[in-house]
C-alpha cells in the first residue's frame, strides 16, 4: 500500500468511524447508562468486529451479495427490524444506577455480531473494501488493521462523551428523555441505507 493510499484510508476511517451512526449512538448511551468499564466489551466489539467484517468482506462476501441480491434485501430488512428492537431497548433503558437486573450493557461477542445488521458498517466496509484493497485478496488484511486502529479511539470519543452526560443525567427524567432521545436518532439513522431501497 502505497503512502498516499494509506493517508486516504486513514482519513476516509477517521469520518466514517468519528460520525454519528448506530454504533456510536449506541455506546454514547452505554457510557451515560452503565459507564466506561461496564462498556468495553462493547466498545472493543465495535472495533474488532468491524475489522473482522471487513476480512470477511474483502474475501468474497461481497460477491455473495451481487450474485443474490435478494440476500442483500433480506439484510437490510433483518437490519431495520434488529436496530428498531435497539431503540426500543435504549429507550427502556435502567438508570445507572440500575432497578431492573435485566438492564446490561452489549457484551463483546453480541457488539462483534450487531456489525452484521449495521447499516453503516456494511456501507463502510463495502466502500474499504472496493476503494483500498488493490493487490490480491490478502490485501483486505492491512485495511482492516488500519481500520481497528482508527475505530478504536473514534468510538471511545463517544464513551467518554456518554459518561459525561451521565453527569447531568442524575435524575429518572432527564435519563429517560435522553434514551428516548437517543433512540429516536438510532431510528433515523437508518434513514440514508433504507431509503434507497423504497
Amino acid at each position: 500500500m502505497t503512502y498516499d493510499l494509506l493517508l486516504g484510508l486513514m482519513a476516509f476511517a477517521f469520518v466514517s468511524s468519528i460520525t454519528p451512526g448506530p454504533n456510536n449512538l449506541m455506546i454514547m448511551t452505554s457510557g451515560a447508562n452503565f459507564g466506561v468499564a461496564r462498556s468495553l466489551p462493547h466498545l472493543l466489539g465495535i472495533a474488532l468486529g468491524f475489522g473482522v467484517m471487513i476480512v470477511l468482506v474483502g474475501l468474497g462476501l461481497a460477491q455473495v451479495f451481487e450474485a443474490a441480491p435478494a440476500l442483500k434485501l433480506v439484510l437490510a430488512g433483518l437490519s431495520v427490524v434488529y436496530l428498531l428492537w435497539l431503540a426500543w431497548k435504549i429507550a427502556h433503558a435502567a438508570a445507572p444506577e440500575g432497578v431492573d437486573a435485566a438492564g446490561r450493557p452489549m457484551t463483546f461477542l453480541q457488539a462483534a455480531a450487531f456489525q452484521w445488521v449495521n447499516p453503516k458498517a456494511w456501507t463502510m466496509a463495502l466502500t474499504a473494501v472496493t476503494l483500498y484493497t488493490a493487490g490480491g485478496p490478502f490485501a483486505v488484511v492491512p485495511v482492516a488493521a488500519v481500520f481497528t486502529l482508527v475505530n478504536l479511539p473514534s468510538v471511545s470519543i463517544w464513551l467518554v462523551m456518554g459518561v459525561q452526560l451521565r453527569r447531568l443525567l442524575t435524575s429518572p427524567a432527564r435519563l429517560r428523555v435522553f434514551n428516548w432521545t437517543m433512540a429516536g436518532l438510532l431510528v433515523a439513522s437508518l434513514w440514508p441505507s433504507v431509503a434507497p431501497l423504497l
